[in-house]
């Protein structure tokens, strides 16, 4: 059974950093594309960063220079480093995997991590 489990949110001042983590675990054979996504209060879910097997990266432009993604692929783990934070960033941040586990590529979600950004 293949799990992602996140890591790193809470509560944190406008100005201060968090950093995220997520954690591909179960039989999976290969891992792709791999990203962040966030969900605030009455919001749809929105990109916020990818990084693909390559290490190539997009980003949000409301996120570009303050966030940065990386991975460390013999851990089959994600980051998301967020500096300056501010309101407009608190979310339940989701890690999401394109992983190959026997005969295809699909899509796995992990179960979310809240960050809250307030004074």
């Amino acid at each position: 059974q293949v799990q992602l489990v996140e890591s790193g949110g809470g509560l944190v001042q406008p100005g201060g950093s968090l950093r995220l983590s997520c954690a591909a675990s179960g039989s999976i054979f290969n891992i792709g594309t791999m990203g962040w996504y966030r969900q605030a209060p009455g919001k749809e879910r929105e990109l916020v960063a990818t990084i693909t097997s390559g290490a190539m990266t997009n980003y949000a432009d409301s996120v570009k220079g303050r966030f940065t993604i990386s991975r460390d692929n013999a851990k089959n783990t994600v980051y998301l480093q967020m500096n300056s934070l501010n309101s407009e960033d608190t979310a339940v941040y989701y890690c999401k995997a394109n992983l190959w586990l026997r005969s295809r590529w699909d899509d796995y979600w992990g179960q979310g991590t809240q960050v809250t950004v307030s004074a």
